[in-house]
């Protein structure tokens, strides 16, 4: 009860005690206007925030999945050279004439040298999806923030509240934050 007595009490802005705090000087409608007319442009500028980010994020998703995609083809590639390795090996194996025998060999190490190509080129896309999918929760996180300051800025319109307008920066400067997080990967 006493959480939503808190509440109340905030969204009335009704002192519980004459000891509180007097409301700030001018009228609501004064005080309203002051605050829309600082938030009107801050309220682009999150958005502008949320959108860059959420462009990031899209970016990364795709880095994730052309990468994944990008190398499960060249492990089936790597696959394929090490069935063809497979088969030359035995054709060496088996047969009889010096000459067949030197050429499956041949072709059989040019199928561990591709294979060893491939494999690097593999890891190398492994390596660039597994650091897009470390940043990706981090750029998830600050459009969150991002989202939740341009509610909180709303709010402060409705409320005709400072406290809430100058809250909504902090919650953006955590975006901000948590944005450049998944940028450099610092956590």
């Amino acid at each position: 009860m006493a959480l939503i007595d808190s509440v109340l009490g905030l969204v009335t802005k009704q002192p519980k005690d004459l000891n509180a705090p007097k409301p700030p000087v001018g009228s609501r409608s004064e005080r309203e206007a002051k605050i829309k007319d600082r938030a009107g442009m801050v309220i682009s500028v999150f958005a502008l925030l949320l959108a860059v980010n959420a462009w990031y994020g899209g970016k990364l998703g795709s880095t994730v999945l052309n990468n994944t995609l990008g190398a499960n083809n060249t492990w089936a590639q790597y696959q394929a050279k090490a069935g063809r390795g497979v088969t030359y090996e035995i054709a060496a194996k088996t047969t009889a004439d010096p000459k067949l025998k030197a050429e499956f060999q041949a072709e059989k190490e040019r199928m561990d040298a591709d294979k060893k190509e491939i494999s690097v080129k593999a890891r190398e896309m492994e390596a660039v999806r597994e650091e897009a999918k470390k940043s990706s929760p981090w750029i998830g996180y600050a459009s969150t923030a991002y989202q939740l300051a341009i509610v909180v800025l709303s709010a402060s319109i409705l409320a005709v509240s400072m406290a809430m307008f100058w809250g909504s920066f902090v919650v953006a400067g955590f975006g901000i934050l948590l944005s450049l997080n998944g940028l450099f990967l610092w956590f």
